[in-house]
């Protein structure tokens, strides 16, 4: 072997590395993430159930995060206000349904659902990205992946326990699902390859949806009620904005941003499923702060949404996604120069 091959050896083995130590950072970013989202449900329930309309508790959630996000973004943008710019399209597309889309509904589906149900229901986003990914590129996913996939579908189907006692309302379930299209669109725009930071894209776009929410607020389509009230959480009692600014600062601002930096690591599909820990956390918190104990079904459509992340996550590397989720291209063997 030649000393120029065997520095593109030792290049390329270098580059594996870094890609592992990147995943490994992603999934853990991912996780952290995960934990901080599913307080959102949980916290602002009770919040809900004291008067206040998902209209308002959005509008305090997106606009805390959007200040508390502002100073991170403008920081790791300094000097290149152009990128912004240069991509507001995306800033803009996520912003959109990616924020305030998700966000809404998801609050919407609250309101009528038990926590777990009306987050798993929005976590089908995964399959849809699985699917249009699909669509798109016409290569048909690992084994691994399908089966992954499978099987947190057949988890969500016993987390909903369609047939058994659960009662679901129809219009909490719309409001679920619509809530899946923005997380689905979440996904894709956040893990798209551009030169705007990770913490930048979350804060424009947490900025634009405030915005969004506060329009269809003003012309009236989303009701607006915040009466002064108490709330138990954590087993005392707190002022209204107690709830607010946990739900403005852990599950928005901290989650959004970690999660951003987790889905341009890992890719859209391979983020989006491990997102899914997101209800396993959820059920664990609305049965702690909410006394929304699972159901025995319930407990075993969970272990099989873990079962198929996991699956996904090794499918993840024989479908040989790139940190942006695309297919990566196949090196060409490297050959020693003919001896003469």
């Amino acid at each position: 072997m030649t000393p120029d091959t065997e520095r593109r050896a030792a290049a390329r083995r270098g580059e594996q590395m870094q890609g592992t130590r990147a995943r490994s950072v992603g999934i853990v970013a991912g996780l952290v993430a995960a934990l901080a989202f599913a307080t959102s449900g949980p916290v602002v329930k009770p919040l809900l159930a004291a008067g206040w309309t998902p209209g308002a508790a959005i509008l305090v959630r997106l606009w805390l995060g959007a200040l508390l996000l502002a100073g991170p973004a403008a920081w790791a943008l300094r000097g290149r206000r152009h990128v912004l710019r240069a991509e507001w399209r995306t800033v803009v597309g996520l912003g959109l349904l990616g924020v305030a889309g998700a966000s809404t509904f998801y609050f919407l589906a609250v309101d009528r659902l038990p926590v777990a149900v009306a987050l798993l229901v929005e976590y089908t986003g995964p399959l849809l990205l699985l699917g249009w990914s699909w669509f798109r590129t016409r290569r048909t996913p690992s084994r691994a992946t399908l089966a992954g996939a499978a099987l947190a579908m057949a988890g969500l189907v016993l987390v909903l326990d369609v047939t058994g006692s659960l009662e679901l309302d129809a219009l909490g379930l719309v409001y679920a699902f619509v809530a899946a299209i923005g997380n689905a669109a979440y996904f894709a725009l956040t893990a798209r390859p551009i030169a705007l930071p990770p913490v930048s894209l979350a804060g424009s776009a947490m900025l634009v949806g405030a915005l969004t929410v506060t329009l269809v607020a003003l012309v009236g389509i989303l009701p607006v009620a915040a009466p002064r009230v108490q709330v138990t959480m954590l087993g005392a009692q707190v002022e209204w904005f107690v709830p607010l600014l946990v739900v403005g600062a852990v599950p928005t601002a901290f989650a959004y941003g970690v999660s951003a930096v987790s889905v341009r690591l890992l890719g859209e599909r391979l983020a989006s499923f491990l997102a899914l820990m997101e209800v396993l956390f959820a059920v664990l918190l609305a049965w702690l702060l909410l006394g929304e104990a699972p159901l025995a079904i319930q407990v075993l459509g969970a272990a099989l949404v873990v079962t198929g992340v996991a699956l996904v996550r090794s499918g993840a590397a024989s479908d040989g996604e790139l940190r942006d989720g695309t297919p990566e291209p196949e090196l060409p063997p490297v050959r020693e120069p003919a001896r003469t």
